[in-house]
């Protein structure tokens, strides 16, 4: 069972962006996904709203998101977020282990 964490970072002027740009050129991002447990750390943008970013970020299992959340990593990240000013809204999901039927149907898989 897989746990996504949807996290919406949100700010102004194109923090948020830039936000993105520097956890991607300063390595943190690729470090993130080495870690252990980490199945998916993606960024995307919306088209609605250029100030907000949304970052799926999932991993294997409870434990694994736990040691991710007492990493190194998080405290880099929370410092760039006040650097540029961000607030984050998170949702959280865990996946089924199987889709029910009446939903493959609309997927390939």
């Amino acid at each position: 069972m897989s746990i996504t964490v949807n996290i919406y970072y949100k700010g102004n002027n194109g923090s948020a962006k830039r936000f993105v740009e520097e956890m991607t050129s300063g390595g943190i991002v690729d470090e993130i996904r080495r870690e252990e447990g980490n199945e998916k750390y993606e960024y995307y943008f919306s088209e609605s709203d250029p100030e907000t970013v949304l970052l799926i970020d999932r991993w294997k299992d409870q434990s694994s998101l736990d040691r991710h959340h007492d990493s190194p990593m998080m405290h880099k990240i929370l410092i760039l977020r006040q650097k540029y000013g961000l607030t984050a809204v998170a949702e959280r999901f865990e996946s089924l282990s199987q889709i029910p039927e009446r939903d493959r149907r609309y997927t390939d898989r």
